[in-house]
């Protein structure tokens, strides 16, 4: 079993780039921004419909407050003002999903802050106790899962925190030899050949796999396996992952 997520609601205003309605049809979780790196109120209110309806799982994507850099440049956010937002923008996003009859079931940071608490302890604290807050605010039954790296900084302090996590893999990035991603500022690391992708993905959901940009294999025991919502063509390479998938014998079903 594998969950196939994608980054939706990243528009703003008149300005639109992900295609929410194709990527929904195919994906199973969909981290959604919370307007702070993309995002708006009523885009958000739209795709929590969109989602409750199709019956695909709402993740808050929070990110730094940086609209006009889209979340991917580097901040330096004092933890007890991250934990803070981290904990608005669930919030803000938890409305929305109630309002359509379904809840925020999981947690992502995006862009600059993911990688940043892939190694920084400091933020990737900050980040769990921001969702722990929130969790807090909105009465949940249970804790909310937290989506990220494996091997994170991330994952170690939501796990010590007693929430819990889920291990995620990319199909369409490049990966460094230790398992961290290759930065968007180097040549290669978002993959756009639909077929490899495609490999990629197979292989990781079925034999737990996936190739360094230097040739190495990866062992990843990732269960969520995310295409990337603002890449080109993205809804049609979701939709064939999630077909190369199927066909593979691999049940697609969200995490959460």
């Amino acid at each position: 079993m594998i969950d196939l997520n994608a980054d939706l609601g990243e528009g703003f205003g008149r300005w639109q780039l992900t295609d929410d309605d194709a990527l929904l049809a195919s994906v199973t979780s969909a981290n959604v921004a919370c307007g702070f790196h993309a995002g708006d109120p009523a885009t958000m209110r739209r795709v929590c419909e969109l989602a409750a309806a199709r019956g695909v799982r709402i993740g808050a994507q929070v990110s730094y407050r940086d609209l006009a850099g889209f979340g991917r440049r580097a901040m330096d956010v004092p933890a007890a003002e991250l934990a803070a937002e981290v904990a608005y923008q669930i919030g803000a996003l938890e409305v929305f999903a109630r309002a359509a009859g379904a809840a925020v079931a999981y947690v992502k940071p995006h862009g600059a802050l993911y990688n940043r608490a892939v190694r920084d302890a400091e933020q990737a604290a900050a980040v769990v106790e921001g969702v722990r807050l929130s969790g807090a605010a909105t009465g949940e039954g249970g804790p909310l899962p937290v989506l990220g790296l494996p091997g994170s900084r991330l994952l170690a302090a939501a796990a010590e925190a007693g929430l819990p996590t889920v291990e995620e893999a990319f199909a369409d990035r490049a990966y460094r030899p230790d398992g961290t991603l290759v930065p968007r500022t180097e040549a290669g690391a978002v993959l756009h050949e639909p077929e490899q992708v495609i490999e990629r993905a197979v292989r990781l959901a079925r034999s737990g796999e996936i190739v360094a940009a230097d040739g190495s294999v990866l062992p990843s025991g990732a269960r969520s396996l995310c295409v990337h919502g603002d890449t080109p063509a993205a809804a049609q390479l979701a939709r064939r992952v999630r077909e190369e998938l199927t066909a593979a014998g691999l049940t697609v079903r969200a995490f959460a």
